[in-house]
């Protein structure tokens, strides 16, 4: 049979955020109360208490995974190099047999220069190309016979390092989107490998986004 605890249990559980400022003692119990007690009411329902609500908000425990979160704020703390590029643009073309062609021909042109910041992502229906917006002419050459549905300029990449164990690591990429989206920091796109995250946000809030993730390691 399912209890009001339960129904706090759950709604807390599907809400990060809410569960994140209740642990930190952030928000006002008894609001938070009748701001939950129709959501209770419907999930039991039949009517309930505000107070029984509250009493239950009191006592509820996240899930204490201790070896993971030492782990975690391990792994924070040894973050590797933060570094920023500048003046990057991204394109997005439609996927076609062709499309790896376009590719090819641009890594013959980077080819000389290894330093040049590009990335190319394939998803199932379109593909993503980030370059140096210096570079633009060559991009639009090299894939002058695709269909390109957004291109967007402005841009600039956050790349951290992560230590090697961060593949066994629960919550670590979440910690970087909460910090983020509580500075209210829309993400552009993301790119990752084994060892590297990099975020593209908009020229505007590169300051404020390098803050955001340089804080976790502290």
């Amino acid at each position: 049979m399912k209890t009001i605890a339960n129904c706090v249990e759950e709604i807390l559980v599907s809400q990060p955020f809410l569960e994140d400022a209740l642990t930190r003692n952030i928000l006002n119990y008894s609001a938070l109360s009748e701001e939950l007690k129709d959501s209770i009411s419907k999930m039991l329902r039949k009517p309930v208490k505000s107070g029984a609500i509250m009493m239950a908000l009191r006592r509820y425990s996240p899930p204490k995974e201790m070896a993971n979160k030492i782990k975690l704020n391990r792994v924070l703390q040894n973050l590797g190099d933060i570094t920023v590029r500048s003046d990057l643009s991204d394109y997005t073309f439609k996927n076609s047999g062709s499309l790896i062609q376009g590719h090819l021909k641009m890594l013959e042109a980077l080819n000389e220069d290894p330093h040049i910041f590009y990335t190319f992502t394939r998803g199932v229906h379109e593909s993503n190309v980030l370059i140096t917006t210096s570079l633009k002419n060559q991009i639009e050459a090299c894939y002058k016979n695709e269909t390109c549905t957004t291109v967007q300029d402005h841009l600039s990449a956050i790349t951290i390092g992560l230590p090697k164990e961060n593949t066994k690591i629960a919550g670590l990429y979440y910690q970087f989107f909460k910090r983020l989206a509580w500075e209210g920091i829309s993400l552009y796109e993301i790119v990752s490998t084994t060892n590297e995250f990099t975020i593209l946000v908009e020229d505007e809030n590169v300051n404020k986004a390098f803050s955001a993730i340089k804080g976790l390691k502290n």
